[in-house]
């Protein structure tokens, strides 16, 4: 097989001929047709998120078709298309995973940072971590980003509650899918882009973006809720000023830069800020089971899976249109 290893935080991934794994009692091995580029790849290739596991293949938002099956799987089937996002594994004991919160797990496995991902041509992953693509209408690139951007956003989407003024920070893959969805659940989007990214909010209003601005624009309304997709700790300040009272600003990313200090009546009244942390299996259930009921436009750019370090460097320069995918 044939995979991009990260060897050292802050170097080129490098590409690299291995055996192929062999999938444990409980895993199975996928012939990987496509992953998304997420910008956690993209933390951990820089170095902002601690002690990945080294020399480590990236990559956790996989989508393939099972080629072996692990003695005590189940309910499987080779040649069976399925997914594998961030979340690889929990311990099932501590008292997150017994109160349903797996999510908060003590002792979570990771794809792409404490195990091998999917930037390979194989991969090997927890059976039980998997989910089924059968029966979406997406090709493989485009289901793809469905497994992190999609899945994190429909987390923070709920975390947004009800409000039906929605405004989202930083218009990537995350943010152009959960634009559709929150349209299709009747909601107004208003969207932000990096000041003068004129191609992303053509993009967001091409989607069902109410209105798209940059960061810095006082929206044309008041907010009820703000999701932030953007790694930038300035903006919460700037959200929290254009949140209504008992308003919600919501941080979606596993990694943000410092949040400047900002007054105290940005908060009062009753606004909250919030965090939401990784996934669970419910959140993938949920978000597949509209995604089949309610189709969306998956905006990508493939990449050959020997050119990952451009796709990288084009993401950290901010020069992607929705998602990044790689393709063996």
């Amino acid at each position: 097989m044939l995979a991009m290893i990260l060897n050292a935080a802050r170097s080129p991934l490098v590409a690299t001929s291995r055996e192929r794994p062999e999938p444990g009692p409980d895993e199975v091995r996928l012939r990987v047709s496509a992953c998304a580029v997420c910008r956690t790849d993209l933390h951990i290739v820089d170095g902002e998120l601690p002690s990945p596991r080294l020399p480590l293949v990236p990559g956790h938002e996989i989508v393939g078709r099972v080629e072996a099956l692990g003695d005590a799987v189940t309910g499987m089937h080779i040649g069976q298309r399925v997914g594998v996002p961030w979340l690889g594994g929990t311990c099932g004991a501590c008292p997150y995973c017994l109160r349903h919160a797996e999510n908060l797990c003590d002792r979570p496995v990771f794809t792409g940072y404490s195990r091998d991902g999917g930037f390979a041509t194989h991969a090997v992953a927890a059976a039980a971590y998997c989910f089924s693509l059968e029966d979406l209408a997406l090709d493989d690139a485009s289901a793809a980003p469905l497994m992190c951007a999609g899945l994190i956003g429909w987390r923070a989407l709920q975390a947004a509650g009800d409000a039906q003024v929605l405004g989202l920070y930083g218009f990537g893959a995350a943010a152009h899918l959960m634009t559709q969805v929150a349209r299709q659940q009747g909601r107004t989007v208003l969207a932000f882009t990096r000041p003068g990214d004129h191609a992303a909010q053509a993009h967001a209003r091409a989607l069902g973006a109410d209105w798209a601005g940059s960061s810095d624009d006082t929206p044309p309304r008041e907010l009820e809720a703000a999701i932030l997709f953007a790694p930038v700790g300035a903006l919460v300040p700037l959200a929290l000023g254009h949140v209504r009272k008992g308003g919600r600003v919501v941080c979606a990313g596993i990694h943000m830069s410092d949040i400047p200090s900002f007054r105290y009546s940005l908060l009062w009244h009753e606004r909250q800020l919030m965090s939401v942390a990784n996934l669970t299996r419910h959140d993938g259930d949920a978000f597949l089971a509209h995604a089949r009921r309610h189709p969306l436009t998956v905006t990508t750019t493939v990449f050959g899976l020997q050119q990952a370090n451009d796709a990288l460097d084009r993401l950290r320069r901010g020069e992607l249109v929705g998602a990044a995918v790689l393709q063996p």
